[in-house]
């Protein structure tokens, strides 16, 4: 019997199981550069917002020189989150689908994101590709939206963050001006702080090239095994978190480990991990040995306190576009415009 024949029979006759993806990833897409005076669609996909800080949002986009467009739901509370997963949905959805909104930023993260992500209508997104922005539970819509759409998306501030000069000027460069072979460094204001968790230290010497993707640890945990996540291998991971004691950055990292492969990415961008240190009396290992202990060993350029987390001084990552991480220089590269 030739072999080769045979085989090639068998694989033909082999069903596609139910609920299996075959497909490749979707094209890539850029969304349009924003500009003083466009239009900028508010909602709150997670958490609900107070009125200072919804106030705050308004006025950060006023500073920036857009005009703004509230979500039909942006004042709605259930329980932690602003309103009911519906209304958040609709909200998104609404913003997507409006014309004269040109770009859309999430007021703040807090928890619920994910929960929305089997009923987005990711066709819609994909025909009205535009610029998606927020960080922290947006790390849920920005992974996901790209997974699905190939939509370039904006880990950055939310709307309600302090717009400190540095935050300021990353967001205008990359998602404002589109600038190529932009580099990111350290802000001045992060490394003069006392606080180790700010402190940039490296774990692997090298430098990478790959898609950045990732966001909050958290969420990165939580969507691991998903169909929402993008594979990490030959990807530029980057990594923050907040408020999270070592065993659960360990348990964290652990996962991702062991559900994402996180072994096989490019390279490793840690972001600072602020009010995650354990405390003297604690058995505990301190914050630096456990990211050492995680990520050392995986052998793939690595390096922490990079300025990007629940900090004042952020810059802002593109999801879905080519970097180069250089270790030894602390810097993160963006290859290629992240708008167009």
């Amino acid at each position: 019997m030739n072999r080769r024949s045979f085989t090639k029979k068998v694989a033909l006759s082999v069903p596609v199981l139910a609920g299996a993806s075959f497909m490749p990833a979707p094209q890539r897409i850029l969304p349009k550069r924003l500009q003083p005076g466009d239009t900028i669609g508010l909602i709150t996909p997670g958490s609900y917002i107070e009125e200072e800080g919804l106030q705050k949002a308004v006025d950060n986009m006023l500073k920036l020189g857009f005009r703004l467009k509230l979500g039909k739901n942006i004042r709605v509370q259930r329980g932690f989150n602003a309103g009911t997963d519906q209304q958040r949905l609709d909200d998104l959805h609404m913003m997507f689908a409006d014309d004269s909104v040109s770009g859309i930023w999430c007021a703040r993260g807090g928890y619920g994101c994910s929960r929305l992500l089997p009923n987005i209508d990711y066709d819609l997104i994909r025909n009205n590709p535009k610029a998606l922005i927020g960080y922290s539970d947006v790390t849920a819509l920005l992974n996901a939206i790209f997974h699905k759409t190939g939509l370039i998306g904006f880990h950055g501030p939310v709307g309600a963050s302090e717009l400190t000069e540095y935050t300021e000027a990353q967001f205008r460069a990359v998602v404002m001006e589109g600038r190529t072979a932009h580099s990111i460094s350290l802000s001045p204001e992060n490394k003069e702080k006392e606080d180790t968790a700010f402190h940039t230290f490296t774990i692997n010497k090298g430098k990478a090239r790959g898609v950045l993707i990732g966001g909050n640890l958290s969420l990165l945990a939580a969507m691991a095994g998903t169909d929402y996540l993008p594979e990490a291998k030959g990807k530029l991971v980057f990594i923050e978190d907040v408020g999270e004691k070592p065993y659960r950055i360990d348990r964290m990292l652990t996962q991702l480990r062991q559900a994402w492969q996180l072994g096989q990415s490019a390279g490793i961008a840690m972001g600072i991990f602020e009010d995650c240190q354990a405390k003297e009396e604690e058995r505990s290992l301190s914050l630096t040995e456990t990211v050492i202990d995680r990520i050392k060993e995986l052998n793939v350029p690595a390096v922490y306190g990079l300025s990007f987390g629940h900090i004042a001084n952020q810059c802002t990552l593109p999801v879905g576009i080519e970097a180069e991480l250089d270790v030894e220089g602390q810097s993160l590269t963006l290859l290629e415009a992240a708008v167009r």
